[in-house]
């Protein structure tokens, strides 16, 4: 498997597999940040995708300076995110997407769909920095190492960080 330096250099050289191959490995984890940043399925696949416009348009400017690819992608992401919800707060609230992928009955659709609003009902509790987290870790599947690359904390802050965002977490969704 080809490493994420050369695959990088590669996109900088606008070799176009190279860059459907860090679309394939980013989009779902880019993607489930998003949605549970923003909370709506549809907008957060457009945000993934404008999010994958930019890298490809901003890719040559990235260095690696002891930061990985994935924080710079993530950085991307979250300005994306940030400037959606700047937008969204000047327009009206959007309903939580309907849809639940790949469930066919409609009881089983509408608990989880439930579940889904209680935890990010939960989520808007906690602090800037336990949703952002809580996001990274969880929806991104990123590694502590690259959530304290991304937040620019030590691997230390992030645990304690995760650690009391599961708390409060777990707190808020049990008296909630």
């Amino acid at each position: 498997m080809e490493d994420e330096r050369s695959l990088v250099q590669r996109a900088k050289e606008k070799d176009e597999a190279a860059f459907v191959k860090i679309y394939e490995n980013y989009f779902d984890k880019v993607y489930r940040y998003l949605v549970l940043k923003i909370g709506d399925r549809t907008e957060a696949e457009d945000l993934t995708q404008a999010v994958f416009v930019k890298v490809v348009g901003q890719i040559g400017s990235f260095n690696w300076r002891g930061t990985p690819f994935s924080a710079w992608l993530f950085r991307i992401a979250h300005n994306q995110m940030v400037d959606y919800l700047r937008q969204r707060s000047k327009r009206q609230p959007l309903p939580l997407d309907e849809r639940v992928a790949g469930q066919d009955d409609p009881q089983r659709t509408v608990e989880t769909k439930l579940e889904f609003e209680r935890v990010l009902e939960a989520a808007k509790k906690l602090t800037k920095s336990q949703q952002e987290v809580i996001s990274l870790r969880f929806s991104a599947d990123l590694s502590t190492r690259e959530v304290a690359k991304i937040m620019n904390k030590s691997e230390g802050a992030i645990k304690a960080l995760q650690h009391s965002a599961i708390i409060a977490l777990r707190k808020l969704m049990n008296t909630g």
